[in-house]
């Protein structure tokens, strides 16, 4: 999964939108990759999306913001493990 299906043309089930998040989360993944990759489903409104999918798009897509040139991100590494965490708490219910 993750790099493998970057240039795929299947939509991403829940799954693979987690592995993204995680992957950012531990470093496997650069932010700007994984922005570039939820901008390409995010913004197809040819597709349909469930609520939860389309919220961790939506925060994935952005995730390598930054408050101004050279500066932090908009959002920090524990903000990233807060989503990661919600977006499970929110998958096993």
């Amino acid at each position: 999964m993750g790099d493998a299906t970057v240039g795929s043309d299947v939509q991403p089930g829940l799954g693979e939108i987690e592995w993204w998040f995680a992957a950012v989360a531990d470093g496997r993944v650069s932010r700007d990759a994984a922005d570039r990759w939820a901008g390409r489903w995010f913004l197809d409104d040819g597709l349909q999306w469930d609520d939860l999918s389309l919220w961790a798009l939506n925060l994935l897509h952005g995730i390598d913001l930054r408050t101004g040139p050279g500066e932090p991100y908009l959002h920090d590494e524990a903000q990233v493990q807060e989503w990661l965490a919600e977006l499970r708490h929110r998958r096993r219910r």
